[in-house]
């Protein structure tokens, strides 16, 4: 039986606090600090936040066997009025982008290993990693494929995935790294 996973992160504590601290991944987190749509009319459901005041939302109508509606894409805002799909494929993907590239912030779309700072403060993360990977029935790619699916997500943000404040009308900034 296939299950959600939202409801599997939700089960399991160290998925869920990893992807808290350091992923900044928060399920309690999907109010945006705006009411926002998307430029293609398409449907927009926010579903995890983060620390920083941004939104992780599914974009359009989940497909007839995406029961849960996880393999959409997934667009992400911030708060400072910038926006792009992070993953293609849906959910599954997004997290193995957090889980593999947590500082993807930070590092962007550039190839860089868990920066010594990362490693000072969680020095049992990849470890902690590999076991939410499992848990979670995910595989992490190598580094080269994360960020090549992160290049492709990036560049399909326009024009179906343009978001924009839903009252004034005034389209998000892309997300650049």
């Amino acid at each position: 039986m296939e299950r959600s996973l939202l409801a599997a992160i939700a089960e399991h504590e160290a998925a869920e606090d990893l992807l808290l601290v350091p992923c900044d991944f928060d399920l309690s987190g999907d109010d945006h600090v705006e009411e926002v749509v998307l430029a293609s009319g398409a449907r927009l459901d926010p579903f995890a936040g983060t620390g920083c005041g941004g939104t992780y939302f599914f974009c359009g109508e989940p497909a007839a066997d995406d029961p849960f509606g996880e393999r959409r894409p997934v667009l992400y805002a911030d708060s400072e009025g910038s926006a792009a799909v992070l993953a293609l494929g849906g959910l599954a993907e997004l997290l193995e982008l957090l889980l593999g590239h947590p500082e993807w912030r930070d590092g962007g779309t550039e190839l860089v290993e868990l920066s010594e700072e990362m490693r000072e403060d969680h020095p049992d993360y990849e470890a902690e990693r590999d076991e939410v990977a499992r848990l979670l029935g995910l595989a992490i790619p190598a580094p080269e494929q994360l960020l090549d699916r992160l290049r492709r997500s990036l560049a399909a943000t326009e024009p179906d995935h343009l978001l924009l404040n839903a009252v004034e009308g005034n389209a998000y900034g892309l997300l650049r790294f």
